[in-house]
C-alpha cells in the first residue's frame, strides 16, 4: 500500500496535469501524527477561480474553464469562462466583451500568443486615464 505522502503527490501531479493547482494540498498533520492507518488529506483553501476550474475539470468540460483557447473562426484568443447552451463562452485575454464560440471552432492557443495578448492587455490598462 502506498504512503499518504505518495498519494498526495500523485493527486497533486494529476491536478497539475489537469491545469489545477491547490496550493495548500498536503497531508493533515494531526491525523498523520496519530498513527492512523488512513491519515486525512488537507485539500486546503483556494480562490474561486481555482475552485471553478476544478469543478470544470471534474465535470469533464473541454476545454476547461480558465484555459486559453483560439477561436478558429477569426483567430481571437480568449479565456474559457463557461459552457452555456452547447457553446463555449470566451473572454478576451485582457478583459472586455465575452463571446460565444462553437466547440468545433475552439483550438488550443499557442503559449506565445497568449503571452502577447496578456501583455497587450496590461499595456492597454497602463494607458487608461486615472
Amino acid at each position: 500500500m502506498r504512503s499518504t505522502e505518495e498519494i498526495v503527490a500523485s493527486l497533486q501531479e494529476a491536478l497539475v496535469g489537469a491545469g489545477v493547482v491547490l496550493p495548500s494540498l498536503c497531508v493533515d498533520p494531526v491525523t498523520a501524527a496519530t498513527g492512523e492507518p488512513f491519515a486525512l488529506v488537507e485539500l486546503g483553501r483556494c480562490n474561486v477561480r481555482t475552485a471553478e476550474r476544478l469543478a470544470s475539470v471534474l465535470r469533464g468540460e473541454e476545454p476547461a474553464v480558465g484555459t486559453y483557447v483560439l477561436d478558429g473562426r477569426d483567430g481571437r484568443i480568449g479565456e474559457v469562462v463557461g459552457h452555456v447552451g452547447g457553446v463555449v463562452r470566451l473572454r478576451p485575454v485582457g478583459g472586455g466583451r465575452e463571446w460565444d464560440c462553437p466547440p468545433g471552432s475552439v483550438g488550443s492557443a499557442p503559449q506565445e500568443e497568449v503571452l502577447r495578448a496578456r501583455v497587450r492587455g496590461i499595456n492597454r490598462q497602463g494607458r487608461l486615464p486615472c
